[in-house]
């Protein structure tokens, strides 16, 4: 019921062929584009999985930035809403306490990023021991220097005979090192190839840096647009640019990574519920919207 209310009729060509592996409970190791199903890819078997009259955690889905984490947590829950599965969404920059009360609570899936699920697991306060499945998503990110450490103190912690999926668009050195010892005998997916994003065409216009603000208002005056996101490269540039599409008399919000938290997320919220119709952000955020179930 979750599926077809989200108004998916068919398998995306990840979803073929990393749903049935998954619940298998093989190790997977998946590559596809951003925009292809991956979330739901992993989604959807892990819902499945769960065991509802269990009362511990049984799934894992590491994230590596707050605004993607709680993105993936709102899909989990709109897709399980039928099933009376208890997912919980844990992040740096949030109330610690919160969580620890949540908590005491049922919980079956967690969605968290790396440094405050150990952080709660080191307290023993989420309880890992039976946790049999694990998600790595942007596995590329979250594989960097800082966080490996972090992960296989993670990994350590949960049930030894677990899972690991790891999902990501490229896999760097770093990847295939941490599978090699972590993720044994994986069924790897590769669709990098062949699967091209259905619907999109790209489209490229070279101007002065002094025409920018002057080819968004074009573009903004002549075509239809419901929403925007617009990437800047600095803080600075995301401040300004947002202000001066303000004077031009559209409706904008920005974001980027030296805003609070609080306010960092009711705005990505507000632009995701539509109170908005342009977003001005810094590439940090790139992944959060550059991908779709």
């Amino acid at each position: 019921m979750g599926i077809f209310e989200k108004g998916f009729e068919k398998p995306s060509p990840i979803q073929e062929q990393a749903v049935p592996v998954i619940l298998q409970n093989r190790n997977v190791l998946a590559r596809a584009k951003n925009g292809t199903g991956k979330t739901a890819a992993y989604i959807i078997p892990c819902l499945e999985k769960t065991d509802t009259t269990a009362k511990h955690i049984q799934v894992l889905i590491l994230i590596p930035t707050r605004e993607l984490a709680l993105q993936t947590s709102a899909i989990v829950k709109e897709i399980g809403k039928h099933m009376g599965v208890q997912c919980m969404v844990t992040t740096g920059g949030t109330s610690l306490k919160d969580d620890i009360m949540r908590l005491y609570n049922t919980i079956h899936i967690i969605v968290a990023t790396p440094g405050r699920i150990l952080d709660l697991a080191s307290k023993k306060v989420a309880d890992l021991t039976n946790c049999k499945t694990i998600i790595m998503d942007e596995a590329d990110k979250l594989l960097s220097p800082e966080f490996q450490p972090v992960l296989e103190q993670i990994i350590g912690l949960c049930h030894d005979e677990h899972q690991i999926c790891l999902f990501s668009a490229t896999f760097p050195v770093t990847v295939k090192s941490f599978c090699k010892k972590f993720v044994p005998n994986a069924y790897s997916i590769n669709l990098m190839d062949e699967l091209t994003l259905r619907g999109i065409t790209q489209f490229y216009a070279y101007v002065e840096e002094r025409q920018k603000v002057h080819c968004l208002n074009t573009l903004f005056s002549k075509l239809e647009i419901n929403q925007s996101i617009i990437f800047c490269n600095s803080v600075n540039r995301v401040e300004l640019l947002a202000k001066k599409i303000t004077e031009l008399g559209y409706s904008c919000y920005y974001i980027h990574a030296k805003m609070q938290q609080a306010n960092r997320n009711r705005v990505f919220h507000e632009f995701r519920n539509g109170a908005t119709r342009h977003l001005v952000t810094s590439g940090k955020f790139a992944a959060c919207f550059s991908r779709d179930v």
